[in-house]
């Protein structure tokens, strides 16, 4: 009931990214449930269905990485002393802000059902009477196999939100060493960073020829790009043999193990993207920066790791779609119904995990903007700061975005 009630007394634009995870929910759940459907027509053994399923991994785990970053961004179960008061600690709204991502989640499910009944005819109303083999209209459906297929997105993304949103302990302190008169300067650099985007930035605008601290570069660029690499090598030796992937609809494409070569590219570059961000960031500040880029490096340096990841995955999302417009661009594929709502979905829920991720960040450095802004920082300046992070991303994942998607379609066009 609590959970409902801070559901329900929520902020619009909060209720707005719940509904969203709600469509998600339903358009994947749909697709499972099509799916199901397809298996039912085809009761034969083959390998069809089973590739169908295996496409749709693609639009759940999409939908749950959309669900978690929806259930950080949440500011009704954020700590705040008020609730602690009364006995809400972490643990508490954890388990809170996981009931309302299940509630969402399970909301797009049932809409899915309903929308899958009303078509097969089960429900009072018209039937869908154009190319319908996906739906089975001719076959009893199996109550139980349906719902175990609408309940792996919920029970995924309340499991996922979970453990992300879990309450950490406090990091145990090392003892000083006898003698010692302070931290060493790696610590203190540390605490600096972990104070905000803009640490001793005001204090420096007045001299920015004096940089800041350097904040610790995130790892995982060696990893993602040796998976990056694995991937592409992968999507080569696909090509060339294999049984062919169906996906949902129409439309048939490469081998099955491109499928798994192209999850590998994805996540070697969610993991390889929070390190480029925080590049960006110093290369920004390089060479006597001003006080414009040494903002805007600041900021993308302490952002690199709530951003660089959704930014990876919309990279990894672009370069699929480049490299398949490039395969299919002398030739004119017959795009189904399934198909089109299984890309929406995956792009979607990619760009709008970007853009909640980009939230995020804005009301994180709330505080310090409007501390700036009453030292007498001009907004002009702040608007600056923001656009050259976003020329800067952009000069950085654009050309990588490319170059990914080139390796990928080469084996594919032989």
């Amino acid at each position: 009931m609590l959970a409902l009630r801070l559901a329900r007394g929520a902020h619009s634009l909060v209720q707005l990214r719940r509904l969203l995870v709600a469509a998600a929910s339903a358009g994947t759940g749909f697709l499972l449930l099509c799916t199901l459907g397809y298996a039912l027509a085809h009761p034969d053994p083959s390998a069809g269905a089973l590739l169908r399923l295996l496409w749709c991994l693609a639009p759940v785990a999409a939908t749950v990485y959309f669900a978690v970053a929806v259930a950080r961004t949440d500011p009704g179960t954020r700590p705040r002393p008020g609730l602690s008061a009364v006995g809400l600690g972490p643990g508490q709204l954890m388990a809170i802000s996981t009931v309302t991502t299940a509630l969402s989640t399970t909301l797009g499910s049932v809409l899915a059902l309903l929308v899958f009944l009303h078509l097969r005819g089960d429900l009072p109303g018209m039937p869908f009477d154009g190319d319908a083999a996906f739906l089975a209209s001719d076959h009893p459906l199996p109550l139980p196999a349906a719902l175990t297929l609408l309940l792996l997105v919920p029970l995924a993304a309340s499991s996922a939100s979970a453990v992300v949103l879990r309450p950490r302990g406090a990091r145990p302190t090392r003892p000083r060493r006898p003698g010692a008169d302070g931290d060493s300067p790696r610590e203190r650099s540390r605490r600096r960073a972990e104070s905000g985007p803009y640490a001793d930035q005001p204090g420096r605008l007045s001299d920015p020829q004096q940089p800041a601290p350097p904040l610790p570069t995130p790892g995982g660029l060696p990893w993602g790009t040796a998976v990056l690499a694995a991937g592409l090598a992968v999507e080569a030796y696909a090509s060339r043999s294999g049984p062919g992937l169906a996906l949902p609809g129409r439309f048939t494409a490469g081998p099955a193990r491109v499928f798994g070569g192209w999850s590998l590219t994805a996540f070697g570059l969610m993991l390889a993207a929070p390190a480029i961000t925080h590049l960006c960031g110093r290369l920004l500040q390089a060479v006597r920066p001003g006080v414009l880029r040494l903002l805007a490096g600041r900021v993308l340096q302490e952002e690199a790791r709530r951003i660089g990841r959704p930014l990876g995955v919309v990279c990894a999302v672009a370069s699929g779609a480049y490299a398949m417009a490039t395969v299919y661009s002398g030739a004119r594929p017959t795009f189904g119904p399934l198909s089109t709502l299984g890309a929406l979905l995956v792009a979607g829920c990619t760009v709008a995990t970007l853009l909640t991720a980009a939230v995020e960040a804005k009301h994180a450095r709330a505080d310090t903007t409007a501390a700036l802004l009453r030292m007498g920082a001009p907004t002009t300046v702040l608007r600056g700061a923001a656009l050259l992070r976003a020329g800067a991303l952009l000069a950085a994942f654009g050309p990588l975005t490319w170059v990914v998607a080139e390796l990928a379609a080469a084996p594919l066009v032989r």
